[in-house]
């Protein structure tokens, strides 16, 4: 990597640190039992027909067996749920120990037991994007939770709570 490449990398970096994003859990299971992990990178990108996607770093652990799952869930955070976040973002442990409360769904899905907001889809296609994977899914059920809960994000490596301030102009 040239020195100007490593400057643009830390100035990107930078940049996305500064920008909030709403946080979330991805659980699968590839035959292995469940794995999962915290995911900032999820995005919607289309309604009808339903479709999400997410990032999976190279780095993390879990992904490959995630990229591995023919299904997945997608777990929508609240500011309720940061230690739930942690863990999942924690290296070397079993995120889905005791305190940890899972179940799985119908469709063998491990799903969150505490988190209401969740989606369950068919993984649709996976993108190799730098470091990483793009992976995009065909959403099959949505349980949207309640909107009383307050989001949880992320931004410069602290974790807050969205609160009701709208900003209109």
């Amino acid at each position: 990597m040239t020195e100007r490449d490593e400057d643009l990398a830390q100035r990107f970096a930078a940049a996305f640190r500064a920008h909030p994003a709403g946080v979330a859990i991805i659980t699968a299971d590839d035959g292995a039992g469940p794995a999962g992990l915290t995911a900032t990178s999820v995005i919607s990108l289309s309604a009808r027909p339903a479709v999400l996607a997410f990032s999976l770093s190279a780095q993390s652990s879990a992904s490959p067996r995630i990229e591995a799952a023919g299904t997945v869930v997608v777990h929508l955070l609240g500011a309720g749920e940061v230690e739930l976040a942690k863990r999942f973002a924690t290296g070397g442990i079993d995120r889905f120990a005791p305190p940890c409360r899972w179940h799985r769904l119908p469709t063998g899905e491990p799903v969150l037991s505490t988190v209401g907001t969740w989606l369950r889809g068919r993984i649709a296609d996976r993108l190799p994007a730098g470091g990483s994977t793009l992976v995009v899914v065909d959403v099959e059920e949505a349980d949207p939770g309640t909107a009383a809960e307050v989001p949880l994000v992320y931004r410069d490596r602290t974790w807050y709570a969205l609160d009701e301030r709208a900003v209109t102009t």
